[in-house]
C-alpha cells in the first residue's frame, strides 16, 4: 500500500501505572498492518493536538485512579472539556472510540473512562465504535483483545463515511479494498501462516525455526501423568493448536555500564507526586496474638521536624524496596551478581521502531544496578501478555518457547488467567519454571513497571497526638503454590515488618505500649489526602462507621479526634456515632479492644456493635459472623441516621467480601424502611454517595 494512502487517526492516552500507554502503544504497532497511521501522544500533551480542530477519528485509552478519578496525566483535559461555559456543539464534529481500564474491585468502575465518554457526548461528539470497559479484576485483555480487533472495521467504516461526504469515491475503493485485505490477513494470523509478522530481529534464528508448530518435534507429548495443565505443560487443545500471539515489541532501552563511583539518587526524586519526607519509626506494636491467621502490625512515626499534614481519614504512601533476597537472586539469574554496583546508564536505543521512545522515567539516567532492581522497578509484577512474547525469544528450550508462546496467546488466554494471573506469578516464578529463559537487563527495564509506592490510612488524629502518624497494616501473606515453589511476604508490609522487628512488643493490644525508642530506623512517605473520606464537618451530625480487621484504623484517628473536640469544646453539640467491628476471634485478633472500651466509657463512641467469625458459640441463635449481618440487626437506626437526620455512612476494609456485602445491606434496609423497591433504594444509595454522605475506603 502507497504510504500517501495511509489514513490518519488521533490516539490519546491517559494512564497512571502505564497500562492505558501500553495499549495504546500496541494499537499504533497494530495500525501499520491495517494501512492506517496512529498519530499518538499522551492526553497531557495539548500542544500537540486539537479536539477543537480534529478531522480524523480519535481513539483514547484512559485508565482510573483513586476514588474513580482520572489519572493525573488527563486532569488538565478534564478539566478543560468541563468548562461549563463550552456549548453544546462544540465537538460536534468530533467521531472518537473510547476503551477504558478499570477495577471492579472498586465502587466506581471504569469512571475516569465514563467521565470523558459521558462530557464528550455532552458536548456533542459522536461515538464512532462502541465504548470498551475493560476489567483489571477479571484480565484486561477480555475487553481489550476483543475491543482492538473491532477497531479496525470501525475505523474502516468512518474512513468511508468521511470520504463519502468528501466525495472522493475512488480514494475510497482503494481505502476499501487494502484496509479489506489488511483485516483479512490480520484474523487469518497464525504462527504456522503469518512467519514475516512475527520475525525475529538481531537473535540469529530463523523465525520458521522458533514458530514451528510440529509439535512432536518439540517433545511436548504428554506422557501419562501431564494429563491437567499447568505453569509449564498445556494440554489439548491448546497444545494442539495454531497460536496467535502478540507482535514482538520492538526494544528500545540500551544499557551501559561504567565504574563502581558516585552516588545513587536520593529517592525523593523517584516520586512525582508530592514532596517527600524521611522520618524515623518510634513506635511498632503487634495487635494481634501470635496464633491470629493474619498478623496486624501498627507504626508510629515521628512528623514533629516535618511540615507534613494530615487529617483523620486520609492516606499517605510509603516508598519501599524490593525484597533484598529477591534481588540478589535475579542478580544472579541474569549472570549479574558481580555488576549489582556497578553504576549503569540508561539511554534510548538508536534506531528503535518504537514510537516515541524515551527512557521510563522512573529509571534513574544514571544509578547502581542494584539500586534499579532494588528502588525502581516492580519486580514483582504479574508479567503482562508481551513481557512473555519478548521473553520468549530468550528461550532456547523448545518446549519452553512453545509453553511461553501458548501462555501469551489468545488460545491460551484461560491458561494465562489460571497460571499466572490468578496465581500471582511473577519474574522470578517464571525464570524458575523456564531455565533456558535468559532475557536481557534492557528487557526488565523496558517491560517492569514502576515499583509503586504503598498507600495506608492513617490511623491517628494530629489534635489528640501531635507530631505522630500512625498507621496499621497486615502482614501479607501469599502462601507457596504450584506456579510459585516459596511463599512470600507482601513488598512493603513483608518489608516494614522485619525493620521494625527491634521495636516489636508481641501480644500486647494497646495503643499505649512502650515501644523501644532507640531505633534511628526511618522511612521515606509522602501525603495522599483523601478529599471525601472525612468527618463531618458539623460534629452535631451522626454518622455509622463499619470497619472489620484492619478497616478499623482510619476510624480510630476519627474516634481520636472526636475525643479531642470533646475535650477542648464542652459547649457543642455533637451527634451519635455507631462503630460496627467485625474479626475472626475475641481473644486473637480484636484489634484496639482496650481503645475501644475507652471511647465508650468517656461518650466518644455511642454505640460499639462487634461481631466474630470464627468463635463457636453455645447460644440457641447463633450470633451474627460478618458486619453486614449486624448491620441489618439494626435497619432502623440506619435508616434513621441516614434519612431522617441525614448522618454519614463510612466503610473501610475489603470490598469484595465486606463493603459489598454491606451496601447490599443497606439496599435492603432502604427499601424495607421505605417501603420501597430495590431498584428505588439503590437509587436512594447512589443519591448518598454523589452527596458523600455514603463514603467508602477499600481496597481488593
Amino acid at each position: 500500500m502507497c504510504c500517501d494512502l495511509k489514513r490518519r487517526f488521533l490516539l490519546l492516552y491517559a494512564t497512571q501505572k502505564g497500562q492505558a500507554k501500553a495499549i495504546a502503544e500496541e494499537i499504533w504497532e497494530q495500525a501499520g498492518a491495517h494501512g492506517l497511521e496512529a498519530d499518538m501522544h499522551c492526553i497531557s500533551e495539548m500542544d500537540k493536538y486539537n479536539l477543537e480542530t480534529e478531522k480524523d477519528p480519535v481513539v483514547i485509552v484512559i485508565s482510573t485512579t483513586g476514588t474513580g478519578d482520572p489519572p493525573d496525566t488527563a486532569r488538565k483535559f478534564v478539566k478543560k472539556i468541563q468548562d461549563t461555559t463550552l456549548p453544546p456543539d462544540h465537538f460536534a464534529h468530533l467521531q472518537y472510540g473510547l476503551l477504558g481500564l478499570g477495577d471492579s474491585e472498586y465502587t466506581f468502575f471504569c469512571n475516569g473512562g465514563k467521565t470523558v465518554d459521558r462530557r464528550l457526548q455532552e458536548l456533542g461528539a459522536q461515538h464512532f465504535y462502541d465504548t470498551g470497559l475493560a476489567d483489571d479484576c477479571v484480565g484486561l485483555e477480555l475487553v481489550v483483545d476483543p475491543w482492538i480487533d473491532g477497531l479496525w472495521l470501525a475505523l474502516k467504516e468512518a474512513f468511508l463515511l468521511q470520504k463519502e461526504k468528501e466525495g472522493m469515491s475512488s480514494v475510497v475503493n482503494a481505502v476499501s479494498s487494502s484496509l479489506s485485505a489488511a483485516l483479512h490477513g490480520v484474523h487469518e494470523l497464525n504462527l504456522s501462516s503469518e512467519v514475516q509478522n512475527l520475525k525475529l530481529e538481531d537473535e540469529g534464528v530463523r523465525s520458521s525455526d522458533v514458530l514451528s508448530q510440529k509439535l512432536v518435534d518439540i517433545n511436548l507429548v504428554a506422557s501419562a501423568r501431564d494429563t491437567e495443565p499447568s505453569l509449564v505443560h498445556s494440554v489439548p487443545p491448546v497444545s494442539q493448536s495454531a497460536l496467535n500471539i502478540p507482535a514482538l515489541p520492538p526494544e528500545y532501552i540500551e544499557v551501559q555500564f561504567q565504574d563502581t563511583h558516585g552516588e545513587n539518587p536520593h529517592l525523593s526524586s523517584l516520586i512525582s507526586e508530592g514532596t517527600t519526607f524521611e522520618v524515623p519509626v518510634t513506635k511498632a506494636v503487634q495487635l494481634t496474638r501470635e496464633d491470629a491467621i493474619k498478623t496486624a502490625l501498627l507504626l508510629e512515626l515521628d512528623i514533629a521536624d516535618t511540615v507534613f499534614d494530615y487529617q483523620p481519614g486520609d492516606a499517605f504512601c510509603v516508598i519501599c524496596p524490593n525484597n533484598v533476597n529477591e534481588v540478589e537472586e535475579l542478580l544472579q539469574i541474569l549472570g549479574l551478581s558481580e555488576k549489582g554496583e556497578y553504576f549503569v546508564c540508561v539511554m534510548v536505543k538508536q534506531g528503535t521502531k518504537k514510537k516515541g521512545a524515551a527512557r521510563p522515567q522512573h529509571i534513574p539516567e544514571r544509578s547502581t544496578l542494584k539500586f534499579i532492581l532494588t528502588w525502581c522497578l516492580e519486580i514483582r509484577a504479574i508479567p503482562k501478555k508481551a513481557f512473555l512474547r519478548a521473553l520468549v525469544e530468550c528461550t532456547s528450550d523448545a518446549g519452553e518457547k512453545r509453553r511461553l508462546q501458548e501462555l501469551c496467546s489468545r488460545q491460551g488466554a484461560s491458561d494465562y488467567t489460571r497460571f499466572i494471573r490468578d496465581s500471582n506469578v511473577c519474574l522470578l516464578d517464571l525464570l524458575h519454571a523456564f531455565p533456558s529463559c535468559k532475557p536481557s537487563l534492557n528487557l526488565l527495564i523496558e517491560h517492569l513497571p514502576k515499583l509503586q509506592a504503598r498507600s495506608y490510612s492513617v490511623s491517628s488524629s494530629n489534635l489528640y497526638q501531635p507530631g505522630k502518624l500512625c498507621f496499621v497494616f497486615n502482614i501479607v501473606e501469599f502462601p507457596a503454590c504450584p506456579a510459585r515453589p516459596v511463599s512470600r511476604k507482601g513488598v512493603c508490609t513483608g518489608w516494614l515488618a522485619e525493620l521494625v522487628a527491634p521495636l516489636l512488643r508481641p501480644n500486647k493490644n494497646t495503643l499505649n505500649t512502650k515501644g523501644g525508642s532507640s531505633s534511628t530506623e526511618k522511612i521515606s512517605i509522602f501525603a495522599r489526602p483523601n478529599n471525601t473520606f472525612h468527618l463531618p464537618a458539623d460534629p452535631s451530625v451522626p454518622f455509622m462507621m463499619v470497619g472489620p480487621g484492619t478497616g478499623i484504623s482510619p476510624f480510630i484517628g476519627f474516634l481520636q479526634h472526636r475525643q479531642k473536640l470533646r475535650e477542648e469544646h464542652a459547649d457543642w453539640e455533637f451527634g451519635e456515632t455507631w462503630l460496627f467491628f467485625g474479626c475472626r476471634h475475641q481473644d486473637r485478633d480484636y484489634l484496639f479492644k482496650d481503645e475501644l472500651r475507652c471511647f465508650l466509657e468517656n461518650g466518644t463512641l455511642t454505640h460499639l456493635k462487634v461481631c466474630f467469625s470464627r468463635d463457636f458459640s453455645t447460644a440457641e441463635v447463633a450470633p451474627p459472623k460478618y458486619v453486614q449481618d449486624v448491620v441489618r440487626l439494626y435497619a432502623k437506626e440506619v435508616a434513621r441516621v441516614l434519612l431522617k437526620e441525614r448522618g454519614y455512612f463510612y466503610v473501610c476494609g475489603d470490598k469484595k467480601h465486606m463493603a459489598d456485602g454491606v451496601s447490599d445491606a443497606v439496599v435492603d434496609i432502604l427499601s424495607m424502611e421505605m417501603e420501597a423497591d430495590k431498584l428505588e433504594a439503590m437509587k436512594i444509595l447512589a443519591t448518598l454517595r454523589e452527596a458523600k454522605r455514603y463514603l467508602q475506603d477499600v481496597w481488593s
